[in-house]
């Protein structure tokens, strides 16, 4: 298998992990969105949502719980923070291994198109 968050937690690439346990790895996004941008990935390869099983019901949950532990962790739970699981090409999913994005940091608007077009007219 030739997928890049597989090899990631295989520690055969690096990457700047911020978190580990039994079922995910959480590290940092190299193309940050936000003063924090992590990934937090399953252990299991799971490629899209559309694939997430009944089995994998609890693994899903354990990566929101994961995502606030974090965001716990880093100080910024209490003043907020945004959660994203993209889905294919059009939902912006590039990497095929579902992944949870956590962003936080900054205040941020919605709907999130609003701050690419706000930024590409300043």
């Amino acid at each position: 298998m030739d997928c890049l968050f597989c090899k990631i937690i295989n520690k055969e690439i690096p990457a700047d992990i911020i978190y580990e346990d039994e079922h995910v790895i959480a590290f940092n996004d190299i193309s940050p969105q936000a003063p924090t941008h992590a990934l937090i990935i399953p252990r299991k390869h799971i490629a899209t949502l559309n694939d997430v099983q009944a089995e994998d019901g609890a693994l899903v949950g354990h990566m929101v719980k994961t995502a606030a532990t974090i965001a716990k962790q880093l100080g910024f739970d209490e003043n907020g923070y945004r959660t994203v699981f993209n889905c294919n090409p059009h939902g912006g999913q590039t990497v095929y291994h579902i992944h949870l994005h956590l962003l936080g940091g900054k205040p941020m608007g919605w709907p999130p198109y609003q701050e690419t077009l706000k930024t590409a007219v300043e």
